[in-house]
């Protein structure tokens, strides 16, 4: 059975969506079918990661969520007898979906915030903390709702890490920075120049920057002015593993919060965009990361004093680990799967 993805991925839309439908995927293939990547904005990382994961992409040559785009793909569609159609990104709205289920297809469509206005996909996904029925008030009687926590969707690389038990040492010196696959408000440099002041004894941090990084160049100069204390990695092959190496981390909210939570890694993040802003939020509210805010509204010296004040409280690093453990199991992908089977198309 064959799942058609349609997303991007660019220095301004980032990483995330398409990351995320690489997990779903992963879990498709895993249940024995193929996958298939429509992209009309690919970054050279993104492409390289689904090539080696065996799936197929196609380039859209259309105004990525027009007209024209969601009738080009529900022609591929027919062409390549897809099970589903998934659709992911903020640029695909309500009209987007119409027109995918005029063509007669099957449509799972990722949200994050009821941002299309109304919905008539077959499914509707959000994965997030806020997500609650009343975003999708004004949806067709047939459309299902798969909403928060229990579907997050997170790689196959994760999956040897279920049982696996974190120590919190009483000094939280190994600092994971991780801002996204793009980055363009650069906020890694940021965060390093607010760790190289937070005085931690021993400190060592690692940087991880996607290779689309418009900002690659001035934050190897950084990093190489930190001395020994600061390594910058590009496009790593080993996320899980840098994840358990860390104490803790200091993040722009994305994909990766939820694989950091995964993993119990405590965490302090910034938001990037009022989605993050509310997920970042409520998940502040019940203890389970250190919010930061918008980057303008959160001066260095605060970073400073937070960053400081996670690493120097051993009991405050534990609860995070606990709750984050607790809050994402690392099923969700295949409880995905599961219900798309379950709407008629096969057994697993």
């Amino acid at each position: 059975m064959n799942l058609l993805v349609r997303c991007d991925a660019s220095v301004a839309i980032g990483t995330g969506h398409a990351m995320r439908c690489l997990a779903l995927a992963q879990a498709w293939q895993d249940a024995g079918n193929k996958a298939l990547f429509v992209m009309a904005r690919q970054l050279p990382s993104v492409r390289e990661r689904l090539l080696s994961e065996k799936m197929e992409i196609v380039a859209a040559e259309t105004q990525p969520g027009s007209r024209d785009d969601a009738r080009w793909v529900a022609e591929l569609a027919d062409q390549r007898a897809a099970s589903w159609v998934v659709v992911d990104g903020y640029h695909f709205d309500s009209d987007y979906q119409r027109e995918l289920k005029a063509a007669g297809l099957k449509v799972l469509f990722i949200d994050d915030n009821g941002h299309a206005g109304h919905y008539s996909s077959d499914i509707v996904l959000n994965q997030n903390v806020h997500a609650n029925e009343s975003l999708y008030s004004n949806r067709e009687l047939y459309t299902r709702l798969l909403l928060g926590s229990r579907y997050i969707l997170l790689r196959r690389e994760f999956a040897r890490w279920r049982e696996w038990k974190r120590e919190i040492p009483a000094l939280g010196r190994k600092i994971l920075i991780t801002m996204g696959g793009s980055d363009p408000d650069d906020l890694t440099s940021r965060a390093v120049e607010a760790l190289s002041g937070a005085g931690i004894v021993g400190l060592e941090a690692i940087g991880v920057v996607g290779s689309g990084n418009p900002h690659l160049e001035s934050l190897r100069r950084l990093a190489g002015q930190c001395g020994e204390s600061v390594r910058l990695l590009t496009e790593p092959a080993n996320m899980p593993d840098l994840m358990a190496w860390a104490d803790m981390a200091l993040i722009a909210a994305g994909g990766t919060l939820w694989e950091l939570l995964f993993m119990g890694c405590p965490v302090l993040s910034y938001a990037r965009n009022p989605v993050q802003a509310n997920i970042v939020s409520q998940l502040s509210g019940e203890g389970i990361v250190r919010a930061l805010g918008y980057p303008r509204d959160c001066s260095q010296p605060q970073t400073v004093a937070a960053v400081v004040e996670l690493a120097n409280s051993r009991e405050c690093r534990a609860r995070f680990c606990r709750f984050a453990r607790e809050r994402i199991d690392g099923q969700g992908a295949r409880r995905v799967v599961e219900s798309l089977v379950s709407r008629g198309i096969g057994q697993l």
